[in-house]
């Protein structure tokens, strides 16, 4: 499953946690280490602008904190997908905060993160979460490709912790990125 397939799919799960959210559960503790609800939609729409505009060859722009971030949230995440689909997008090498990559290379990086980050929010507020058995499993063969102990060691992701005996996809693939799985 190329890129672009993977963003199509991801855009809806993640859209339908997103769009749930409430500003009750923005301070919320969520399994990513140290972040709320708020911090991880905060470091999503950050990132999401950032890469939008590396994808499309553009300096980063400044963020400015969401005062509704779930709202903001829908914003960045649609610039994103327009940016990866742009002409040129997928070949053009992208300066990642672990090193330049093709942009192919770093769409994988960046579906692996919202896949993840949606599976943060879902848990933190109590919502199911169940992304399609097909884009998890090209998520988890990326992940376990890419994700390499210096990102570990720089605190990109945490050790690999074991997922309890039934786990599904998902839990696997977080258990994986260093979340523990309940």
């Amino acid at each position: 499953m190329d890129p672009l397939e993977q963003f199509d799919r991801l855009g809806p799960v993640l859209g339908g946690v997103v769009a749930t959210i409430g500003p009750d559960d923005l301070d919320r503790a969520t399994p990513c280490a140290d972040l709320t609800v708020r911090g991880v939609l905060e470091h999503m729409i950050g990132g999401a602008t950032a890469f939008a505009a590396a994808f499309r060859g553009e300096p980063a722009p400044d963020v400015a904190v969401a005062a509704d971030p779930v709202a903001a949230f829908g914003e960045a995440l649609g610039g994103l997908a327009g940016a990866v689909q742009s002409p040129g997008a997928l070949d053009r090498t992208i300066a990642a905060p672990f090193g330049d990559v093709p942009g192919a290379t770093f769409a994988g990086f960046v579906v692996l993160d919202g896949l993840v980050h949606g599976w943060d929010l879902a848990t933190a507020t109590g919502q199911p979460y169940a992304p399609p058995d097909a884009l998890v499993a090209a998520v988890d063969a990326y992940a376990r490709e890419a994700i390499v102990p210096s990102m570990r060691a720089a605190g990109m992701f945490a050790p690999p912790v074991e997922a309890p005996a039934g786990a599904t996809p998902i839990e696997r693939l977080v258990a994986f990125t260093g979340r523990a799985v309940s």
